[in-house]
């Protein structure tokens, strides 16, 4: 069996439309900067409200990822 080593990140996305919405984006863009991303972890999540409706969500990752081996 293989043993993984995993580093952390945290992260935050938001979105005007859904909670959902926050954690993809979030998790797309950190897809397009670090490498090898396996997990992520909803630690947080807020919210804006204006007149009485939700306007903006926020969510706060954890997002595991492999290291890569040294050469």
């Amino acid at each position: 069996m293989v043993a993984h080593t995993y580093k952390v990140v945290e992260i935050v996305g938001t979105s005007e439309t859904s909670i959902e919405d926050a954690i993809q984006s979030a998790i797309r863009r950190a897809d397009s900067t670090v490498r090898h991303i396996r997990w992520f972890e909803v630690t947080e999540t807020r919210g804006h409200v204006e007149e009485g409706r939700v306007r903006h969500y926020q969510v706060h990752l954890k997002v595991g990822f492999t290291l890569e081996d040294s050469v």
